[in-house]
């Protein structure tokens, strides 16, 4: 199938798999098709499945007691979401992640992660080495939220996600980067007068 075939694409630059385990790798999975605002995980259900982004755009996200939605992370092709803790510890998890567009996705589950963990050396490489990146870009990110100001995470953002900031909408992006949305169309608008 042709979503399999592109998580195999995706892959071989890191994990060299023989013909066996091609088989095995692809025995395991699943495919989700989810329609934009469709979620994929909710708060008090435990996270089954590890997501991986084969088309489309995913947000993690909480709602604070204020009521207000914090993206913590997005997800476009060739990335991975979900509520890892949830997964890991198969407790309940704590973040909704919801489609921002239509999207294929494939998923496997905690039982079949392990397996190929077990099986599959380069697979168990290639998750540790995806887990380090994770950690990586998250200390940038709290880094970021502590440091710089709302001006400059907008222009980080901007200048490390073009593709994002024309494909999700204004009220993700701006969630994701701790401030309203009001404040980020203030920004956007200010450098565009600038520009001009």
């Amino acid at each position: 199938m042709e979503e399999f075939s592109s998580i195999l694409d995706h892959i071989a630059p890191h994990i060299r798999l023989n013909e066996a385990e091609k088989e095995l790798f692809l025995s395991v999975l699943r495919i989700n098709k989810v329609k934009r605002k469709q979620f994929v995980e909710q708060p008090g259900f435990v996270s089954r499945y590890r997501t991986f982004v084969v088309s489309g755009s995913l947000r993690a996200f909480f709602i604070g007691i204020d009521g207000q939605e914090h993206t913590i992370s997005l997800a476009v092709e060739g990335a991975m979401i979900g509520d890892p803790g949830s997964f890991l510890y198969k407790e309940p998890a704590t973040l909704f992640v919801e489609a921002i567009e239509d999207s294929t996705l494939i998923q496997w589950s905690y039982e079949s992660e392990q397996l190929l963990l077990k099986e599959i050396p380069h697979f168990a490489l290639t998750m540790m080495q995806r887990a380090q990146q994770i950690a990586v870009a998250i200390q940038r990110r709290v880094i970021s939220q502590l440091s710089l100001s709302a001006e400059e995470r907008y222009a980080e953002f901007a200048k490390n996600n073009p593709e994002l900031v024309q494909r999700i909408p204004l009220y993700i992006i701006a969630s994701y980067l701790g401030m309203t949305r009001e404040f980020l169309s203030k920004i956007r608008n200010q450098k565009i007068a600038t520009k001009k």
